[in-house]
Order: C-alpha cells, then structure tokens, then sequence
C-alpha cells in the first residue's frame, strides 16, 4: 500500500480564498469535542500545540513523533489542520508544516499530502483522530525515503490549499482506514518498544 504512486493532476496555481468560517451549532460543537478529545485521549506520537488553540478553533497544530522501528523513528513533525464553517460534512484541510516535512512517496516538500480520506473519501464519520492514525500509518509503512515523482513541478505550480488538487490515487492507494484498528496495533507498537527499552536497562 505505501509503495503505491500518487501523482497530482498538475493543475496550476489560483488565487487562495478564505475558506474558514466561524463555525456555529453543530460544526462548533464538533470541532469542540474533537479538540477536547485529542487533548486527552491523543493518537501515539501525536500532540496538541495548545498555543495554535488559543486564538481560533479552525486552525490546529498537532505535534507528531515519528514511530519506533521506522524511517521516521526519533524524527518531530508538525501536521497544520484548518477547518472550514461546513466540517465536518466538508474535510479539512491538512498538511505538514514547519521545518522538517517528511520525505515519502506521498508527501511533496511543501507539506501538501496525497491521501484520499482528506479528499475523495473523506466521511463525516472520520475526524481529527482518524486522519492523524493514517498518516501515522502511511508514514510507518513507508520502505524508501522518496519524494513523489512530479514533486518539483506541484511545488511550482500548485495552489496553497491542497484540497484544489485534482489527486490521481493510482491502484486504490489511501482508501478509508480502519483507524480503530490502526490505533489499536500503534498502541502495541508502543508498548512493546516501552517494553523492550526497560528490559535493556535492566540487563
């Protein structure tokens, strides 16, 4: 699954509109639960900056680690989340940000990320936690740091919002992920590495 390619359309840049609204009823009620959620309850290696909180809701930084026994093990990563006034019947929009953006196969160096769920295949039943478990997921099971084929030309070309991006999913890559399951076999993941790291200590 991770060594699928995913390709952009190529489509060129636009002018960037707001898209984030003040969310009211049940889009800011939502988007409430979800941070309260993320706070205490968040993904392995994933953390809430509470400082891009303070001032809106619609936009979060989610401070990720990535997993032992990876490409990624020991490297931080920063995922920005904006959210528009119709989440979460509308998915938001999702990218890496800060210094170290990941080199993937899916991941162009501008941050922007070719998975179907923030696209296509996105579901009012998904959410922050969801989103975050298969990026974590897609990251872990990458076997070669590359970046996508057209990576200079989407960079040069691509509207700020990734969300404009005519994705091409080439042999089904990214479909909807079982996320409960995904946490479940990260939380393993984890532990065993917790465990294993006490057992050398000991010796």
């Amino acid at each position: 699954m991770g060594g699928v390619a995913c390709r952009s359309a190529g489509l060129g840049c636009g002018g960037s509109r707001a898209e984030l609204g003040a969310g009211g009823g049940m889009e800011l009620k939502r988007l409430q639960k979800e941070l309260l959620a993320l706070q205490n309850d968040p993904p392995p290696g994933m953390t809430l900056n509470e400082k891009s909180v303070q001032n809106s809701i619609t936009q979060w930084i989610v401070d990720m680690e990535g997993a032992p026994g990876t490409l990624y093990e020991g490297e931080k990563f920063q995922l920005l989340f904006k959210f528009s006034s119709r989440y979460p019947f509308d998915s938001p929009q999702v990218m890496f940000t800060g210094d170290n953006i990941p080199v993937h196969p899916h991941v162009y160096s501008n941050g922007h990320i070719c998975l179907s769920i923030l696209t296509e295949d996105w579901s009012p039943a998904l959410s922050v936690q969801s989103v975050c478990l298969s990026i974590i997921s897609m990251l872990s099971s990458c076997k070669e740091k590359r970046r996508p084929p057209d990576n200079s030309f989407y960079v040069r070309t691509c509207n700020k919002n990734p969300k404009k991006t005519k994705w091409w999913y080439h042999g089904g890559a990214w479909n909807l992920l079982d996320w409960e399951q995904i946490m479940h076999d990260w939380e393993l993941m984890f532990n065993q590495t917790n465990t294993d790291t006490e057992g050398h200590s000991g010796s």
